[in-house]
C-alpha cells in the first residue's frame, strides 16, 4: 500500500494499490494456519455438539484434501527439481498417504461412533508434525531457490479454486 503525504499532521491514509499475487509458500503457510485454527475449533467443542463437530470434522477433510491435491500436482514437483532432497519430498508424501487414509475413514463416520474423537486427534497430530517438517526444514530450502514462488503460487490458487470435491 502507498500512503499519501499530508501536511496537515494526521496519519497518512492508505491508498489501495494492487494486491501482489500471493507465493507459493505463503499460500500454504496460510492453509497450515486455517486448519489449524479448524482443529483448535473442534478441540473447544469437547464433548458436546456433534452436529458441529461432524461438520467441522467434514471441513477439515475437505481442506486438508485440497491442501495436498496441489502440493502434490504443482508444489512438490517443482521442488524436488530445485532442492534435490529426496528423502524430505519422500516423507512428506508418505505423510499425504496416511493423512488422506485417515481422512477417509473420518469422512465415513459419524462423531458418536468409536474412535471418532480419535481419529480427528491423530490427524491433527500428524499435520501438526508434517507442518512442522515443511515449514521449518523445506520451506527454508525453497525460499534459497530460484523457484519462482510467485508464479507457482498464482498456479496453486487456481488449481485449489477448480478443485471440486465430491459430496460425503
Amino acid at each position: 500500500m502507498r500512503t499519501t503525504s499530508q501536511s496537515s499532521g494526521k496519519i497518512p491514509k492508505p491508498i489501495p494499490t494492487e494486491t501482489p499475487p500471493e507465493d507459493a509458500l505463503s499460500l500454504l503457510i496460510q492453509d497450515h494456519d486455517n486448519v489449524k485454527a479448524l482443529f483448535e475449533q473442534y478441540d473447544a467443542l469437547g464433548d458436546r455438539a456433534h452436529v458441529s463437530k461432524h461438520k467441522l470434522a467434514l471441513q477439515i477433510c475437505e481442506e486438508l484434501t485440497k491442501h495436498t491435491m496441489i502440493e502434490e500436482e504443482i508444489f512438490y514437483p517443482a521442488v524436488r527439481q530445485t532442492i534435490k532432497d529426496d528423502d524430505i519430498m519422500d516423507e512428506s508424501l508418505v505423510e499425504h498417504a496416511s493423512a488422506k487414509d485417515l481422512i477417509a475413514q473420518i469422512q465415513t463416520m459419524e462423531p458418536s461412533d468409536d474412535l471418532f474423537d480419535a481419529k480427528v486427534t491423530v490427524l491433527s497430530e500428524m499435520i501438526e508434525h508434517h507442518v512442522g517438517e515443511e515449514e521449518n526444514d523445506m520451506f527454508p530450502k525453497v525460499r534459497k531457490t530460484k523457484l519462482n514462488l510467485q508464479e507457482l503460487g498464482q498456479q496453486m490458487a487456481t488449481r485449489k479454486e477448480q478443485i471440486q470435491l465430491p459430496p460425503v
